[in-house]
């Protein structure tokens, strides 16, 4: 897919539709200075071509009973394709792995999971993650506090030619 160049006011639809994806068209495109249909077009410019990924709704974990995040560090027995492929495949079968990432340094995986309680997250551990084949190692951090947890990227304005 090329890589779409990104304009003041395409910075401008993205910032105000990360603040509220709700947002009617005729409010974005006041708040963006265009008429609703060129902002109706930019907008599905940017879905088509990827930059508008989707469209979600953020819940607040506490409330639908998912309060215990944990950090997890999984280190494999080797960095092979097949070994690394397996590993992902798992992974992303798993609904309370909310974010995995392939790391450098000491872990080959940096896991966020989220949970109902400790129990929940040793049946998890258990019964899931140790039985991926190629896992070598697991280490696990508990969150005590989330101290900040932003979902909207920081789109910089663009910069001023001349």
């Amino acid at each position: 897919m090329p890589k779409h160049t990104l304009d003041a006011i395409d910075r401008r639809i993205l910032e105000n539709l990360q603040d509220d994806a709700r947002m009617a068209n005729v409010t974005l495109a006041g708040k963006v200075g265009l008429s609703p249909s060129p902002c109706l077009r930019r907008v599905g410019n940017l879905e088509e071509t990827g930059v508008i990924r989707s469209y979600a709704t953020l819940l607040d974990a506490e409330a639908v009973g998912l309060p215990v995040s944990i950090f997890v560090s999984v280190t494999l027995e080797k960095q092979i394709e097949p070994v690394l492929e397996t590993f992902e495949e798992h992974i992303r079968a798993r609904p309370e792995v909310m974010e995995c990432y392939l790391m450098t340094g000491d872990a080959d995986y940096l896991l966020r999971v989220v949970t109902s309680d400790l129990a929940d997250y040793e049946r998890f551990l258990l019964g899931h993650l140790t039985r991926i084949p190629g896992v070598a190692s697991i280490k696990s951090s508990f969150a005590l506090k989330q101290v900040a947890y932003r979902t909207a990227l920081p789109i910089a304005p663009e910069a001023d030619e001349g």
